[in-house]
């Protein structure tokens, strides 16, 4: 693997797979690359619904074999899914696929776009997708994303045809992309972007189909392809070691929060497309056929080309510095062209070029990674040339317009450090993602600055500015402020410069359940953005919950620090639910964010400013039992919402599975996708199920049937299914209205399915044997009943249930009615108390 990554950094400058910030250094080989990719006037568009949905195969090939420039348009940011890293939801999760999207990209050589369309879960029909995205806003942002990028080709990853056989978002994201392609020539589609962009017409729109959307590798041999495309995007690159399957893999494994990690193939590999719109090209391996993809197709374009052309063909791999002057020339030459579009775009392309013949090294980091409005950070600024071309360092503009003259002949591979310092604006905006500044609708994320939609990120806003003379013509560089430190483990770690406000809070816990009218302390946390910071903190909560004492001051001298303070809350005698925010007042000024850093090692660290918000629920519950044994699985916050109303819960990890062990619990619950991501399971099912048999009490949540890495799930025989509920409001009947489960020792009623979030549940099984009874029925509109949601056998003394509710969603949302449920699934055979002295025994 080590192998194959050095490698990869070998693919091209432009995409280097180093993460964050970190400089790219490229190769000679790179450098070369990306020359022929300046010289390929060519786009396509790859358009699907969600990160992970897109073909890196097909992304990778256009890219790094035709030389087009390539982008994925994600119609969401993945916010509805899964998180098999870790605890994040929702948001959170939405900005770790949107990096991850990011870091895919960077490997396989693409660009990445996105609309405003919020991932609100699963979705069986684009009808209901649409209901809930707003329309009109997803298409305008799609005709929007085409008009921006000018694809000559748009390839769906989904069929448009089949509504109602898969994913809502899916099929979504091909009609609209179809409506699209007809609405983006038309000045009279979405005028108001007009001020922006211009209008635009794609030449071809395909299908990128294969055997699956056949039902069959027999009904695909059998079907008409004489509209489709024939690519093999098995290619090998020898310069680098790796074939397009490989490239493609790694990308795909960037998707780490789905648990997608690829093996690489290699050999001939077939890419079907299928002509849905536009002229079919009569060469079936050719996406651009009758398309100049040349210098000639934009006016000035041909002199350019005999210039560029020629640094291609003459390329010296031992020197690359010796290209700069013609390179310069054509920069120049470009500078000239009509066509802003390719202007601009080839402009970036050759300047990138060029620094990297002369191994021009530009840097500006700060000595901190964290800073606040109106507040000065020191700045190192450094600057080389490791070439014999004649450079010479004119100036550097800060961020604040100010100019340092320097007028230095840069030498060959002498290295000069500036030191400087920077005073940030009062008016700066601190950093988060642009889509999450202010609260959208179940559907749409909004965004005010329309110059920001379909920005995969918030674009950087301290930047410093290099004016450099690069062979008498004056050329410059931008680099945006970092911050660089060495770890003594990973060496040198960049991360992105942040502007955080002076102050922010959190309530230690996002959902505090009260199961009585007592009082209890919470914690609050104050972080402060800067040294010295005074003032005092409050607690806005509902009218008829009391917070004692009403303020609290806060005095914290060093930036970074924090303060704990401790209020009492008072709940209501009646069950009662509410939020409460921390109030931080610091001055005239009033902070009620949290902020949040998400830190994984194969995306940047990201920042996040979110409202500062924990639920706090007066709980009629009761429970039985009081020691959890807990087996993680994909990440969710289960544990800790189980701990909330009373339990003593332990993690156990696989080597903890013992006999003697098992003893110690009341119950043992069995986390999210446990049986699809951890393999030593199999080893200690047999185990669980004697637990069970002698009188244990065993709960296991979904899975699906993919991957699954034990042989028998349950004691007795089930199936797992697709069939899932994803209206959260669905209508939900009690079946076995007597069964213990549904009484003991919480009566449990229709009122406890109201306010769930998101879906009822996922994965139900579809097939169990007789010892099984079901406890609920549900589904979605139209749909036949769906009865796998809970279902509980009698196994031996004890107990095992299984479950594809959604309680890892509900949880963390104080859904008062998931947590009576599953107390009493905890509580099951423990009305009589001999029984839980039996089992312990």
């Amino acid at each position: 693997m080590k192998t194959r990554l050095r490698l990869l950094f070998l693919l091209l400058f432009s995409t280097s797979l180093i993460i964050a910030q970190q400089p790219k250094k490229p190769t000679a080989s790179d450098i070369h690359e990306s020359i022929k990719k300046l010289n390929f006037l060519g786009s396509v568009l790859y358009v699907a619904a969600h990160p992970d949905d897109e073909n890196t195969r097909l992304i990778s090939y256009m890219s790094n074999e035709v030389k087009a420039r390539t982008a994925y348009l994600s119609l969401t940011r993945g916010d509805g899914g899964q998180n098999l890293i870790g605890p994040e939801i929702r948001e959170l999760l939405g900005v770790i696929r949107t990096q991850e999207l990011l870091a895919a990209r960077r490997t396989d050589g693409g660009e990445q776009r996105f609309t405003r369309a919020n991932d609100f879960g699963y979705s069986k029909h684009p009808d209901e997708t649409l209901a809930i995205w707003n329309k009109e806003q997803v298409l305008s942002d799609v005709v929007l994303a085409i008009r921006q990028f000018k694809p000559d080709v748009i390839i769906n990853r989904f069929n448009h045809r089949n509504p109602g056989t898969t994913h809502g978002h899916h099929t979504s994201s091909a009609m609209l992309s179809i409506e699209a392609f007809d609405l983006v020539g038309n000045k009279n589609a979405y005028p108001n972007q007009l001020s922006m962009v211009d209008v635009w017409q794609p030449k071809r729109l395909f299908f990128n189909t294969g055997w699956w959307f056949y039902g069959s590798h027999e009904n695909f041999e059998k079907a008409d392809k004489s509209d489709l495309l024939q690519i093999d995007t098995g290619v090998y690159f020898p310069s680098n070691g790796l074939s397009n399957p490989e490239i493609a893999a790694l990308s795909r494994s960037q998707h780490k929060s789905q648990g997608f990690g690829s093996t690489g193939r290699r050999g001939s590999q077939i890419e079907y497309i299928e002509l849905i719109k536009g002229d079919l090209p009569s060469d079936k391996t050719n996406v651009f056929e009758g398309i100049d993809t040349s210098w000639n197709r934009i006016e000035g374009g041909n002199a350019i080309g005999d210039i560029l052309y020629a640094v291609q063909n003459n390329f010296d791999f031992k020197n690359p510095s010796a290209s700069i002057p013609e390179l310069v020339r054509g920069y120049n030459a470009i500078q000239n062209l009509k066509d802003s579009h390719w202007k601009t775009l080839k402009t970036k392309e050759i300047k990138d070029i060029i620094a990297a013949c002369a191994g021009l090294y530009l840097e500006a980091t700060a000595n901190t990674n964290h800073a606040t409005a109106g507040s000065s950070v020191n700045l190192n600024l450094e600057v080389i040339n490791r070439s014999d071309a004649n450079i010479t360092l004119l100036n550097i503009i800060n961020p604040n317009g100010l100019s340092i003259e320097k007028n230095l002949a840069l030498e060959n591979n002498a290295r000069f450090n500036f030191r400087e310092t920077l005073e940030i604006s009062k008016n700066e905006k601190v950093s988060t993602p642009y889509w999450l500044t202010k609260k959208g609708s179940l559907g749409m994320y909004s965004v005010d600055d329309k110059n920001l939609i379909g920005e995969p990120e918030t674009p950087r806003a301290l930047n410093i500015k290099f004016n450099l003379s690069i062979a008498n013509i004056p050329i410059s560089f931008t680099k945006p402020i970092v911050y660089k430190t060495n770890d003594p483990v990973k060496g040198e770690v960049y991360k992105p410069f942040e502007i955080i406000p002076e102050a922010s809070a959190k309530i230690s816990e996002k959902v505090i359940i009260l199961d009585s009218d007592t009082q209890r302390d919470i914690e609050v946390i104050v972080k402060a953005g800067r040294d010295s910071l005074e003032g005092y903190v409050q607690l806005a909560h509902p009218n008829n919950w009391s917070v004692y004492p009403d303020k609290q001051k806060i005095n914290i001298s060093d930036k970074g620090q924090e303060q704990r303070l401790i209020f009492t809350v008072i709940p209501p005698k009646e069950q009662s639910e509410g939020l409460f925010t921390p109030m931080v007042h610091v001055g005239s000024n009033i902070y009620t964010k949290e902020l949040i850093e998400i830190d994984y090692d194969h995306i940047p660290l990201q920042t996040v400013l979110l409202p500062s918000e924990s639920k706090i629920v007066r709980l009629d519950i009761k429970k039985r039992g009081e020691s959890i044994g807990y087996i993680e699985g994909a990440g969710d916050v289960v544990p800790e919402s189980l701990r909330q109303i009373g339990y003593n819960v332990a993690v156990l990890k696989p080597e903890d599975i013992t006999s003697e062990n098992l003893k110690r619990f009341d119950a043992i619950v069995v986390g999210i996708r446990a049986y699809n991501t951890v393999e030593d399971l199999k080893f200690k099912q047999q185990l669980l199920f004697d637990y069970v048999a002698q009188g244990g009490n065993m709960i296991v949540q979904y899975n699906t049937s993919h991957r699954v890495k034990v042989d028998q799930i349950a004691p007795y025989d089930l199936k797992l299914s697709r069939d899932r509920v994803t209206d959260e409001n669905a209508d939900v009947r009690l079946l076995a209205t007597s069964h213990e489960v549904l009484n003991f020792p919480n009566k449990i009623t229709k009122n406890d399915f109201e306010g769930w979030t998101q879906e009822r549940g996922l994965y139900f099984p579809n097939e169990w044997a007789p010892e099984f009874t079901s406890i609920l029925s549900m589904n979605d509109n139209g749909e036949s009943p769906k009865t796998g949601s809970l279902l509980v056998a009698n196994h031996g003394k004890g107990h095992y249930i299984y479950t594809g509710l959604s309680f890892f969603r509900e949880f963390p949302a104080g859904v008062s009615g998931a947590y009576r449920l599953f107390a009493n699934m905890l509580s099951l055979g423990k009305n009589d108390i001999n029984q839980t002295n039996q089992i312990k025994n």
